[in-house]
């Protein structure tokens, strides 16, 4: 049976504040890629509104799995930086149901948004790695006491996943 974590309301909005902040910068690649797809950016803004003490309603779920649709659209595109950025905006949106489990896995729900807009970046500025290294950093100094706590909270992140994978458990050691 899996333990379960204590997560208050206030703890859930931080973090999907911090989710927000850190997929925010690769919404821009998303946009030039597909100006008229609003989906990645509706999906930041529907998280944006339980952020700032909205409700958590099944409006950000819908919007996460547009932006989830947003992606693999622009992937069949051909599209990688911008598809890795509309996952970053899935992610964001998905912090807000973070689940209170003690899984490896949820930890994807908080350092996620950081690690996909850090491969949209890396991927935009021709697969620079000190790109995707500088966001990660910026996202770490994001971070305040209260996402640093829930997160510790969880088990470390999960192996596996690719390159976004592996920012992510960058990311993960940094902030423990």
């Amino acid at each position: 049976m899996t333990e379960e974590i204590d997560l208050g309301l206030a703890e859930l909005r931080e973090v999907t504040a911090f989710a927000i902040a850190c997929a925010r910068p690769a919404l821009v690649i998303f946009e030039n890629e597909r100006p008229d797809d609003r989906r990645p950016r509706e999906a930041i803004d529907a998280a944006q509104a339980f952020a700032e003490g909205g409700r958590r309603t099944k409006l950000i779920r819908d919007c996460a799995w547009a932006a989830m649709r947003a992606g693999q659209e622009a992937k069949d595109a051909g599209l990688l930086a911008a598809s890795e950025a509309a996952r970053a905006a899935l992610a964001a949106a998905s912090a807000a149901y973070l689940h209170p489990l003690a899984k490896a896995t949820q930890v994807k729900h908080i350092l996620g948004p950081a690690a996909h807009a850090a491969r949209a970046l890396e991927l935009a500025a021709g697969n620079d790695p000190t790109i995707a290294a500088h966001h990660l950093t910026e996202c770490e100094a994001l971070a305040n006491e209260v996402v640093k706590d829930v997160l510790s909270r969880y088990p470390a992140a999960p192996s596996g996943g690719g390159r976004a994978g592996e920012l992510i458990r960058r990311l993960d050691a940094a902030l423990r």
